[in-house]
């Protein structure tokens, strides 16, 4: 079975449906609450472990309720959790979703011990166990770390570092990245002055554009999918599903335009559902991409 090793963070999501993103001074009217595991580093293994892949995980919650039953959920999804450090005395952390009526999502959040694992406490045979790491929003120095011990042993790495791409430098892991997962905000930002010394034309680089698909460019040609009609319900988690879903295309062997098509429907499937971590199985997924053709 495929092996992949995905370190970031590990989080408690609580998802408030509104019927619209409050605006300042403004007010909005909840229509259901829901709470499940979250963090994008979570979100991929669990979606991994849905398309029949072996997933590991790198992160750190807290001792308490939430840690509690992020670890329970991601044990009954079937990741790994040997490389998931439980902090004593430390609170998870929580993540407000405010979704509204159209499926867009806000986010309210408090970092708690997220990011507890640091460069010494990276166990480099658990990287170098893996066929693939797929990098996640964390600490720069611990993301660099892990990357190069997946690069000194020939394993293929992956990062997606989200929206706190703008706030801080991960050059380093950038530089050893096989694969990079952006969108279009975060795009402008590999291109902005801070990133500007980086070169992206010797690896694959996916472009992903929400509810109009997404593109590929790789050293031998561009793509594009322009993605799968859905009705939106709750976009969080979709574009890690579809980070998810392209790794586990790949590694299988699959070209990268089949690896597009099946990310995008892992997309469009979790972002037709509610909560975070609703990325669909293998075979849902196969049963859909059967019904579209």
């Amino acid at each position: 079975m495929l092996s992949v090793l995905s370190a970031g963070h590990v989080n408690w999501d609580v998802t408030l449906r509104v019927d619209r993103l409050p605006a300042p001074d403004g007010e909005s009217s909840i229509s259901s609450q829901c709470q499940s595991g979250g963090g994008s580093a979570a979100n991929v293994a669990a979606a991994l472990a849905g398309l029949e892949v072996d997933a590991s995980l790198i992160g750190s919650v807290g001792d308490d309720d939430n840690g509690l039953l992020a670890r329970r959920e991601l044990e009954a999804a079937g990741v790994s959790l040997d490389g998931l450090r439980v902090v004593e005395g430390a609170e998870t952390a929580v993540k407000y979703l405010l979704v509204d009526d159209s499926g867009e999502v806000a986010v309210l959040g408090n970092d708690g011990v997220n990011e507890a694992v640091g460069p010494e406490d990276v166990d480099p045979e658990r990287v170098r166990s893996v066929e693939h790491l797929h990098l996640t929003s964390q600490r720069p120095d611990t993301a660099a770390v892990l990357a190069h011990y997946a690069q000194e042993t020939g394993v293929t790495v992956s990062l997606d570092p989200g929206r706190r791409l703008a706030s801080r430098d991960y050059s380093d892991a950038l530089a050893a990245s096989d694969v990079v997962f952006a969108n279009d905000r975060e795009v402008a930002t590999l291109l902005a002055d801070e990133y500007a010394g980086s070169d992206f034309s010797d690896r694959v680089v996916v472009i992903k554009h929400g509810s109009d698909g997404a593109r590929v460019h790789t050293p031998a040609g561009s793509y594009a999918h322009p993605g799968f009609d859905v009705d939106p319900v709750d976009t969080a988690g979709a574009g890690d599903a579809f980070a998810a879903g392209f790794i586990a295309t790949t590694l299988a062997g699959g070209d990268v335009e089949r690896a597009l098509e099946y990310a995008n429907a892992c997309g469009a499937l979790t972002a037709s559902r509610e909560g975070a971590r609703s990325a669909p199985t293998a075979e849902e997924v196969g049963q859909y991409l059967r019904t579209r053709y």
